[in-house]
């Protein structure tokens, strides 16, 4: 079996295969044959829908990958994994995919798998007694290894005492660790005392990571740089509601933090020069979403496509699910129906956008 039948399989065929022979195992695991497959991946980006959920006493988490262009039913690639065999009703929060893999935490419990084949591996406990924890997934092209970032909060006993709350808790502990056989958690230094937004999600681009935060009492954007393992700050512009609210997302290969206001346009931040922290402004005024699809429905923004499209997914869960991509170029809505996801009230569902799938093995 030659590279070119080999490009054309999907990712959990690739996977199995690998453990047929030598042969197609020294063909698989070499470097250039995946970065050829992960180069053609990214070029056929895919939705990557995660359901954790079922009935009593079958608590499974399902993966559903699908086609950005050809978003029907006949294209969904469905993967069904126990991620944690010991506690059925544990939910697991996860991290935007990076090159394939994705990295989901509970508490002090961190999994990184892959959703195409539906190998998960834990990684060792988190250090920590503490509860808010902030994790960043990440890849390092450098050392060509996948780190996770971890972090801690705590307030100060003074604070709590009179009041003062989440202005005054600070990142405590932060930890990296590099997936991998007998890996373990590292405690690094970071001179920038700050407090990560929790209910914000980091992303990784070209090797560092991203994520909002405290700094100074003013909203920040800090990055991580994986192969040198040093943070760094970023201040943001003075805009009001930059400062109070704000997506992180890529945009046309770019940092980007969107705000989008109730019923107003959607506020595009671009990170233009990180050095000399220079900030370029976009506004994207679309139709009102209730003319459109009915008061039933508030929506959150979640994100931008490569191809430019900006993705909003209802606040509350839909029966049967669907997300909005808006082009702002023609000035339309789609809307993505995945009516073959089969779930409960009470299932926890991810949306992530631009996923390359990968056979990685883990």
């Amino acid at each position: 079996m030659n590279v070119v039948i080999l490009m054309k399989l999907p990712p959990g065929s690739i996977a199995r295969l690998h453990f047929a022979s030598k042969h197609l195992s020294s063909i698989i695991l070499d470097k250039k044959f995946t970065e050829l497959y992960m180069t053609r991946s990214s070029t056929q980006s895919r939705h990557l829908v995660s359901v954790h959920g079922g009935r009593e006493y079958v608590k499974m988490q399902r993966f559903h990958s699908i086609s950005q262009e050809y978003p029907l039913s006949s294209n969904h690639d469905k993967v069904s994994c126990k991620l944690d065999p010991y506690g059925p009703y544990l939910t697991y929060e996860f991290a935007p995919p990076v090159r394939g893999l994705i990295c989901g935490r509970n508490g002090t419990k961190v999994k990184v798998g892959n959703p195409s084949t539906g190998q998960f591996v834990f990684l060792p406990r988190v250090k920590t007694i503490k509860k808010n924890i902030l994790s960043v997934f990440g890849y390092d092209p450098v050392n060509d290894v996948y780190k996770v970032l971890c972090m801690t909060v705590v307030s100060k006993r003074s604070n709590i005492s009179r009041g003062v709350a989440p202005c005054d808790a600070m990142s405590e502990e932060h930890q990296v660790i590099t997936v991998g056989a007998k890996q373990k958690w590292r405690m690094i230094e970071c001179k920038y005392p700050h407090r990560h937004y929790s209910g914000s999600q980091g992303i990784c681009r070209d090797g560092v990571m991203y994520y909002l935060a405290s700094y100074k009492e003013k909203s920040s954007l800090m990055s991580f740089d994986l192969s040198s393992e040093h943070f760094n700050v970023t201040k943001l512009p003075e805009d009001d509601t930059l400062q109070q609210c704000g997506e992180l997302v890529n945009h046309a290969g770019k940092i980007t933090i969107a705000t989008l206001q109730c019923f107003g346009p959607v506020d595009l931040w671009v990170l233009e020069d990180v050095n000399k922290e220079i900030w370029l402004k976009a506004v994207v005024v679309m139709p009102p979403l209730a003319d459109r699809f009915g008061l039933s429905y508030k929506f959150a923004f979640r994100g931008i496509l490569g191809n430019g499209e900006m993705i909003l997914t209802p606040i509350t869960t839909p029966n049967p699910f669907f997300f909005l991509c808006y082009n702002p170029e023609g000035g339309e809505f789609r809307k993505i129906v995945i009516d073959d996801i089969v779930h409960y009230s009470d299932d926890t569902i991810q949306v992530f956008f631009d996923h390359a799938e990968s056979y990685m093995v883990l």
